[in-house]
């Protein structure tokens, strides 16, 4: 799956740089990257997305400071910039990729604002659909990050293909601080996107996959326009011991002979479980789910097409829908076997309906607060026998 990826705001840059980095570690050139901002800090901060493909926007109006939380600002100044972006973009060369990728935080003001602006232009100008990963504050980052992000949601969903929707606040992390659990949960991000990036792509010489997922069923899986939830697992590879002797070789050998097919089949089925059930990208009913998809990669040893059908099966049983699709990406560069499971155009997701509620509630405080200043401020004239200037 070739993505065009635009990281757009903070969060959205540190996203990409770091899935930069590791399609790079991975020898994969497939990638095309570009971080849009309005804070100058921020995109210096970058370290694998090249300098040429960093765009600083707004600086007659913030002069490179950024928006902060101000998401209308940064809806503005994406709207009035964004034709450097597109052209950017341009000069990048679309002609290989399968899919745009925005990435963005949905709490703060750049991201928030100008991720929806750059949505709607790319859906007009390109018949690649469109996707977006959106990263929603954690509830006790306060209200106006709640606002911002429930505003911008809606009008993501207007323009994107998909939306996969990334809950800060079910991602804890026991004795870490906030910077520290929020870097983790950007390697978690990028896991995901990294699985999700093989979908299609040629494996390594001498690999063969035995159920191939390409670019076009990644596509079919994400159409219609809603919110995607993604889970992931993983189970470390042991090496094997060495028997001892003639008779305990004999003995190992026969076991294997036996159980092997049966232990791989299992294994890779309690994998996609494990993946579908854990921690999601946001907490969701699987049975609310349209669409899934399925991807395991690992040495090819290890994989089992038997073990994949029968989790594609219990997949189907699980959903709302019937389209499973499922494949594998065998690869000798990895010491684990990975599952991805992607849950397409889920619609029962409690946190939306949570942020909804914080939103509203934002909004009202928002609007008593401005009338109360309004009133006061006011007052503070209401006796006084003063003419103004002009």
């Amino acid at each position: 799956m070739r993505f065009f990826a635009i990281g757009f705001g903070q969060a959205g840059g540190k996203i990409l740089d770091l899935f930069m980095e590791n399609e790079k570690l991975r020898g994969s050139n497939t990638l095309k990257a570009l971080a849009v901002n309005t804070a100058r800090t921020d995109l210096m901060g970058l370290k694998h997305i090249p300098p040429k493909n960093r765009i600083l926007i707004g600086q007659t109006i913030v002069k490179g400071h950024g928006v902060g939380t101000d998401n209308k600002l940064g809806a503005k100044i994406a709207q009035e910039e964004i034709e450097t972006v597109l052209n950017a973009i341009d000069e990048m060369g679309t002609h290989e990729i399968d899919a745009f990728l925005i990435i963005a935080g949905l709490g703060g003001g750049t991201g928030s604002g100008g991720s929806p602006v750059l949505a709607k232009y790319l859906s007009e100008m390109y018949s690649e659909p469109v996707y977006a990963v959106g990263v929603l504050p954690a509830p006790e980052e306060g209200k106006l990050y709640s606002l911002n992000a429930a505003r911008s949601m809606i009008t993501l969903l207007k323009y994107v293909d998909n939306l996969i929707l990334v809950d800060n606040g079910a991602w804890k992390f026991e004795g870490m601080s906030l910077r520290e659990s929020y870097a983790k949960i950007n390697e978690e991000i990028v896991r995901r996107l990294a699985i999700l990036a093989r979908a299609g792509e040629p494996v390594e010489e001498g690999l063969v996959g035995e159920m191939v997922v390409d670019s076009s069923e990644v596509i079919n899986t994400l159409r219609g326009g809603g919110i995607s939830s993604i889970g992931y697992a993983t189970l470390p590879i042991q090496e094997k011991k060495k028997g001892g002797g003639l008779f305990g070789f004999l003995k190992k050998k026969e076991e294997q002979v036996v159980t092997a097919e049966e232990d791989r089949s299992t294994r890779i089925s309690s994998l996609v479980r494990k993946a579908a059930l854990g921690r999601l990208t946001i907490p969701c009913n699987i049975g609310s789910a349209e669409r899934a998809l399925v991807l395991v990669a690992g040495p090819p040893e290890y994989l089992d097409r038997k073990g994949l059908e029968k989790a594609k099966l219990w997949l189907e049983e699980q959903i709302a829908g019937v389209e499973v699709r499922a494949g594998d990406y065998p690869t000798r560069r990895t010491k684990h076997i990975a599952a991805l499971v992607v849950l397409a155009n889920v619609t029962d997701i409690p946190r939306v309906k949570q942020l909804q509620k914080l939103a509203a509630e934002a909004k009202e405080e928002v609007e008593i607060a401005e009338k109360e200043r309004i009133e006061k401020t006011i007052s503070l004239f209401e006796e006084e026998d003063l003419e103004p200037l002009f």
